[in-house]
């Protein structure tokens, strides 16, 4: 299994594609949710991702979050292969990646499925706010810091 962290500018067109398969596979297909995915952030993400002999375990992508300027924030998180740790994996790998693509960050985000939050709170996430709708899912927003005391 091999550990990926590249921009969008970097990725082959083959990577990408795998990306957004992957994608399409559990947001769309396995979670029934019709959404506009190619939302125009890609380009601006670091995208990371476990893959074994070409095929996707576990993604997400990482991008500037638009409000905060020390914060990044962390989606489409997924995997394709679930029960082996794999999202605790790509989440840690993440974490640790962001100081060398990213500058001045002090805050991780992201907005969780409702029923993922005790996998996030177990990685040092705590709920900011009130559950939201996002695509006919219940989200709520999650945060850390970069570094956990």
């Amino acid at each position: 299994m091999d550990l990926y962290k590249k921009r969008f500018a970097d990725l082959t067109a083959d990577e990408l594609y795998r990306i957004l398969q992957a994608r399409c596979a559990v947001f769309v297909v396995e979670q029934k949710c019709a959404y506009q995915d190619l939302d125009g952030i890609d380009r601006q993400a670091l995208h990371v991702w476990l893959a074994d002999e070409g095929q996707i375990l576990a993604y997400l992508r990482i991008f500037a979050a638009p409000d905060l300027a020390d914060a990044v924030q962390i989606g489409r998180v997924l995997t394709t292969v679930r029960g082996k740790g794999l999202g605790a994996k790509i989440l840690q790998a993440s974490i640790a990646a962001i100081p060398d693509f990213f500058t001045d960050v002090q805050t991780i985000r992201l907005e969780a499925q409702c029923d993922a939050t005790g996998f996030y709170t177990r990685e040092g996430f705590a709920v900011q706010g009130e559950p939201f709708d996002e695509d006919g899912i219940p989200h709520v927003l999650m945060a850390r810091p970069l570094v956990l005391p």
